[in-house]
């Protein structure tokens, strides 16, 4: 098996082999900004921190080099903590198993995500600050907390902190293409509260499992149609509630909110003698299920399986309004924008329902380019809960960042992609989430643009990296920095 040191360019990989070393899971950064602080001040580098956690770095202009706008390399020290339902692994002690893939094409992880989505960027960005063969203006490297679960570093960073005029985002994930606008959010907490009732004399306990379904980037992958695990278990309980008696006692579904749910699990009781029809109903749901999604997912996989007496059911009346509340909840893609039919414009993620005795947490993220579609879907989402007697509170919302087709650094990447590879960069606005359009917002005027290597199914244990589109964002990198020196 190839160790991923061994790897082009040698000193990007092995930065990111000792980001993998670093449990780093979103709230959980204190380790790996010592880290970057460390690196820092050990390379005679400029090196400060603010109060939230955010790390610059600043290397001066090559020599002839100081006159010109200064550059600003950024990404987010922060990961997605996913894995597979069987995997036994703690992201916030545990190194990440990166290795590379059979066929060497691919840069994976053992069932958890690999922390790709924004390490590399971040091993990027120290590599360049540890290469004195590149000519190029004053660098600053910015590295946020807490992008995954907010973007509060970005939201947090203090007005006048950096110095540059260029942004380089480094948390795009795929080659050849140049990223000039991306999506907004804002986040939907909901709240059911409530007291156990009893559990019905004679009644026995089955776990329903839902799992095999592939999950991904909230963003990203939207438009991929993938199942919302979520969204499945609820169409299964709706009906086992509605026709065989069953009662709902607990819920654990999904874990963040930029991820799309892969596995749901719910414990029922129902009378001990439809414990045969429930077991029956969950393979024909299963079946259900993948025929519906042939071609998307390979293998859903849904069961019924007796499990001990929970102590409690959450009550008839509030199980009601939640199964008929996220039914009827949006999720997915709810519109594109009309001139550019291949992206997305606006989406919800259903992404998580966990109870826990006294209540039931529900959150979404709600994506949007068009700042009122977003509010659309978002007043949606609270009047469907708020209906159903939940408490909503929709929070964290944070810009897009508009398109500017007439920026400098776009012209002079697109000019830079064409030299170094012979044909046209690619000019996209994403939906997922980009930290730019809060950054122009706290620096008006700031000229930005992100790009990066080809990262797929990210926030998902499936999560890999293409070895050799890193080696040209390594590339297109590097010729840009001094193509900004000519």
């Amino acid at each position: 098996m190839t160790d991923i040191r061994n790897l082009q360019p040698s000193a990007l990989w092995n930065h990111f082999y000792s980001l993998t070393r670093i449990p780093r899971p979103s709230g959980k950064t204190a380790e790996v900004a010592k880290f970057l602080v460390d690196f820092g001040k050990s390379h005679g580098l400029e090196t400060l921190q603010d109060e939230i956690g955010n790390v610059l770095l600043r290397k001066p202009a090559s020599p002839g080099c100081e006159h010109l706008p200064g550059v600003i390399l950024q990404g987010h020290m922060d990961m997605v903590p996913q894995k597979a339902g069987d995997k036994v692994f703690d992201f916030e002690r545990d190194a990440i198993e990166a290795h590379v893939s059979a066929d060497g094409e691919w840069v994976t992880a053992d069932r958890t995500t690999l922390g790709a989505d924004n390490g590399i960027g971040v091993a990027t960005a120290m590599a360049v600050l540890t290469d004195d063969s590149i000519k190029h203006p004053a660098l600053e490297a910015l590295f946020t907390v807490d992008e995954e679960t907010g973007m509060y570093g970005a939201f947090d960073l203090k007005g006048g902190w950096l110095q540059g005029k260029i942004l380089l985002n480094l948390d795009s994930e795929t080659e050849g293409e140049l990223y000039v606008g991306c999506a907004g959010g804002v986040d939907g907490n909901i709240t059911f509260r409530y007291f156990e009732a009893d559990v019905p004399e004679g009644d026995v306990a089955l776990k329903i499992h839902l799992t095999g379904l592939h999950g991904g980037h909230s963003g990203v992958d939207i438009n991929l149609q993938r199942a919302n695990a979520n969204k499945l278990m609820f169409r299964f309980l709706k009906e086992a509630v509605g026709n065989y008696e069953a009662r709902l006692a607990s819920i654990c579904g999904g874990t963040l909110r930029n991820a799309i749910p892969y596995e749901c699990t719910a414990t029922i009781t129902v009378p001990r003698d439809g414990v045969d029809d429930i077991v029956r109903l969950a393979e024909e749901f299963a079946e259900l299920f993948n025929k519906e999604y042939h071609g998307i997912e390979n293998n859903i996989i849904l069961t019924a399986e007796r499990t001990d007496t929970p102590s409690g059911l959450i009550p008839e009346e509030i199980q009601d309004d939640l199964i008929n509340a996220v039914t009827a909840c949006p999720n997915g893609v709810y519109r594109v924008i009309p001139e550019m039919p291949e992206i997305v414009e606006t989406s919800n993620n259903l992404a998580v329902i966990k109870s826990d005795g006294e209540s039931i947490k529900v959150q979404c993220l709600t994506r949007s380019s068009v700042e009122s579609r977003k509010e659309e879907v978002a007043s949606m989402i609270e009047s469907v809960f708020s209906l159903a007697g939940a408490k909503v509170e929709m929070v964290g919302s944070y810009p897009g960042w508009k398109p500017n087709l007439e920026s400098p650094i776009l012209g002079t990447m697109k000019e830079v992609y064409r030299e170094q590879f012979g044909k046209e960069a690619k000019i996209v606005i994403i939906h997922a989430g980009l930290e730019c359009g809060i950054i122009g917002r706290n620096y008006p005027g700031m000229d930005m643009i992100s790009f990066g290597p080809t990262i797929m199914h990210p926030h998902s244990p499936a999560e890999k990296i293409n070895i050799h589109s890193v080696e040209l964002f390594w590339k297109l990198l590097i010729a840009t920095l001094e193509k900004l020196t000519k």
